[in-house]
């Protein structure tokens, strides 16, 4: 499955977007999404409430599409990069595409 994150950032407080992929369904933030009738060469146009942004396409058998990756703010670097991040996941937990600042490193202990 090829994913383009469309990276929004996230009101205080807003739960931070997690996805996984196991065959032809994702599931973004505990909801399931059953990809598998998306046709060879042809596209489907999401309806209702969903992640997506646009059409979802059958490539050459591969799945293409874009999800809104919401992130928090207070853990993400300021600047993010100016093209949106493309994952290709086969199986398993979609990668943060999230450009993170450092973890606080602690304070020395004084002997």
């Amino acid at each position: 499955m090829q994913i383009t994150c469309a990276c929004i950032a996230g009101l205080p407080g807003q739960p931070e977007t997690t996805a996984s992929v196991s065959g032809e369904v994702i599931t973004v933030d505990g909801v399931a999404y059953d990809l598998s009738a998306v046709p060879e060469g042809g596209y489907a146009e999401p309806e209702g409430d969903h992640p997506f942004v646009g059409q979802i396409a059958r490539i050459g058998g591969e799945l293409h599409l874009s999800l809104r990756w919401i992130y928090d703010t207070s853990t993400a670097e300021v600047h993010q990069p100016g093209v949106a991040p493309v994952l290709a996941v086969t199986e398993g937990e979609v990668p943060d595409p999230i450009t993170r600042k450092p973890a606080p490193q602690p304070e020395p202990q004084e002997a």
